[in-house]
Parts: C-alpha cells; sequence; structure tokens
C-alpha cells in the first residue's frame, strides 16, 4: 500500500551546496531576451556552475558592457555585485576592480560587437596584463539590438536574414587571445549545457584571464539557413576536441585513464580539468599547437569546442605588479597616506 504524506508532513528541502545554498540563490531577475535565445542557455549554465563550484555570490563582481549579451549579468547572481560599463569597456572596469580587491571572482559578459569591434583595444590590453577575470563572449554574428547587422566574428560568405551576403574576413577571438598570450581560451556552443559547465567551473578556479567564447544563435537575426552562428549549423559542423570533466579541490583527486587517452590538467588552486581524447591526439598545453589547429579548422569551415589552450604558470596581473596581500579597497588612511618625513625625503631627492 502506497502511503501519501499527511498534511502536516514537511515540504522537501532542496538540494544545497556545499557552503548550504541553493541553486536559486545564484538566480537573477527573469530575462527580457527574446525566447530561444542562446544568451538565456548561458545563462542557466553560469548559475549550475557557481552552484557546483560553492563561491559565495557576495565575492562575485559582475562587469559588461553593451549589447543583448550585457544584459545578461542581471539574469544570474542577484546576490553578487555588478557594474554595467560604457560600449567596449569592460576590462577598463574590471582591471580597476582587481586591482582594488583581487580576492573578488570577476566575471565579465560581452558580445561579438562589445569585444571584436569598439572594444578590441580594451579586449586585447586586459589579456595582455593577465587580469583575473571569467571573461564570456556570447558570439552571435550579428548586432543583435541594432537590427542584425554583422558583427566582426560574422563569417566570410555567411548571409543575413535580409539576404546580405558578408564579403569581410572574421576576427577569430580564440585564435587571437591565444595570439596575445592569454594561459586560459576555450569555446563552446551554447546548446552544449554539459561541456560549457565544465569549462565555466574550471576557468572559475583559474589564476588569470579565462576567455571563453560561446557561439549563442540569435533566433531573431541569425538562426536561419546561410548563417554560421545558427543552432543548425552549429550542431551539424561542431567538432569537439575532447570530453571535459572537472574535478573540484574539495574532492578527493582520482585519476584512473589508459596512457594517450586522457589529459590532466591541475589548476592554481589545485583543482584537476580532465580532458579525454575523442579519435584524435589534442595537447591544450601546446600554443603553437593549438593556433595551427584553429587556423586549420578556420580553413576547413569546422567549428572546434573544448579547451583550446591552457597555461597555468602565467603570473597574474596582481602578482606582476607585486600588490600588497591586503585588498587596496581595504587599506586605511593611515597605510596609505606616506608620512611627513617619508613626503619630505622624496621631495629632496628632487633637489
Amino acid at each position: 500500500m502506497v502511503q501519501t504524506p499527511s498534511k502536516d508532513s514537511p515540504a522537501p528541502q532542496p538540494a544545497t551546496n556545499r557552503i548550504g545554498l541553493t541553486q536559486a540563490d545564484y538566480k537573477g531577475s527573469p530575462s527580457t531576451l527574446c525566447d530561444g535565445c542562446g544568451h538565456d542557455a548561458i545563462t542557466a549554465q553560469i548559475i549550475k556552475a557557481f552552484y557546483e563550484v560553492g563561491l559565495e555570490p557576495h565575492q562575485i563582481a559582475k562587469l559588461s558592457g553593451i549589447g543583448c549579451s550585457s544584459k545578461t549579468p542581471a539574469y544570474f547572481l542577484n546576490r553578487s555585485h555588478g557594474f554595467n560599463s560604457c560600449h567596449g569597456r569592460m576590462p577598463s572596469v574590471a582591471t580597476g576592480a582587481n586591482l582594488a580587491n583581487d580576492t573578488l571572482t570577476l566575471i565579465g559578459v560581452s558580445g561579438d560587437g562589445d569585444t571584436a569591434s569598439i572594444g578590441l583595444g580594451q579586449f586585447c590590453h586586459l589579456i595582455r596584463r593577465n587580469v583575473p577575470i571569467i571573461y564570456i563572449i556570447e558570439n552571435n554574428g550579428v548586432y543583435g539590438l541594432t537590427k542584425g547587422q554583422f558583427s566582426a566574428t560574422a563569417d566570410f560568405g555567411s548571409k543575413l536574414k535580409t539576404g546580405v551576403i558578408n564579403d569581410l574576413p572574421p576576427i577569430d577571438l580564440c585564435g587571437l587571445a591565444i595570439e596575445l598570450g592569454c594561459g586560459f581560451v576555450a569555446r563552446s556552443f551554447a546548446g552544449d549545457p554539459k561541456q560549457l559547465v565544465a569549462l565555466l567551473k574550471a576557468a572559475a578556479s583559474f589564476k588569470g584571464s579565462a576567455v571563453l567564447d560561446v557561439i549563442s544563435p540569435c533566433v531573431t537575426f541569425n538562426n536561419h539557413e546561410g548563417s554560421t552562428k545558427s543552432y543548425k549549423y552549429a550542431k551539424e559542423m561542431e567538432t569537439p576536441l575532447h570530453e571535459l570533466g572537472y574535478i573540484p579541490f574539495y574532492e578527493q583527486i582520482t585519476v584512473d585513464y589508459d596512457h594517450g587517452t586522457e589529459q590532466d590538467v591541475e589548476l592554481h588552486d589545485g583543482s584537476h580539468l580532465r580532458l579525454k581524447k575523442l579519435g584524435h591526439d589534442y595537447d591544450a598545453t601546446d600554443r603553437l599547437g593549438a593556433i595551427n589547429t584553429i587556423q586549420q579548422a578556420n580553413i576547413e569551415k569546422k567549428f572546434l569546442t573544448g579547451l583550446l589552450y591552457i597555461n597555468e604558470n602565467k603570473p597574474s596581473f596582481p602578482d606582476l605588479l607585486h600588490l600588497v596581500d591586503k585588498p587596496l579597497a581595504a587599506l586605511t588612511e593611515a597605510e596609505t597616506r606616506p608620512p611627513k618625513e617619508v613626503l619630505e625625503q622624496i621631495m629632496a631627492s628632487y633637489k
């Protein structure tokens, strides 16, 4: 006989992570984007990844620029800090936030226009400095807020909904990031939640700039026949470099695999990213190999996903500047204001 719970039985409690928070604690406001937008799929995976890693929301700062993608930080982590900057200027704000308080985990959400066009110079210098940030590019190949014109990442020969053909070559942001010396570069697809969650969790434990270029179809302006950023095209042309498994630092690490079939990458905090080869030998620690693989894939019109390149030994921006351990924002006036004797010595040195 099946017994039904009585009216006085307590309601089942939602599952919690290692710090006692539920997944709902990592959500934000309801989305106002178009139904089916790839950006909303990315938001869902950000919520899932940060919940599973168990980061404190108040220790996270969300940053963005302008565009459909830059609206999305409102849809996740409503208990965290946030700053919506000018068009293409998010990297500057991120750099300042990191210098003021390098104990915060920074997550920047940008678009292909915000990063590859008006913000390209800012993006380059963020990577050059190796500012610690999870930098997500929600890449749909068009300017969604201004009615779907081609962006700088649109593939040569791709077609707009209006029938216009793109006659300009694209900027490959992953290839550019590796050329600039970025230590964590990955590409994924909004329609591949398992892969994207693993990459986000790994990026959250990386000490430096972690760039994730995520193909995120625009269902209104760029999801038709002839688009190379559509759901159909991405599913048909996607070529995963490996299967990904993330092992958090607080779990016992066990690795059991045949030689040559898997590669284990240890991240700065002791956590591990496990790469399982899928039919071909790919070494994510080989910088030149990664550049050549990306270029060859572009020639063959393949859409590579996975961890493209990782370098765990690059010093981060705060390390390069030899900052004090205490966050600058927490320093008192007595700690930052030189005494009169020191000022007099400085002035005397100019005589």
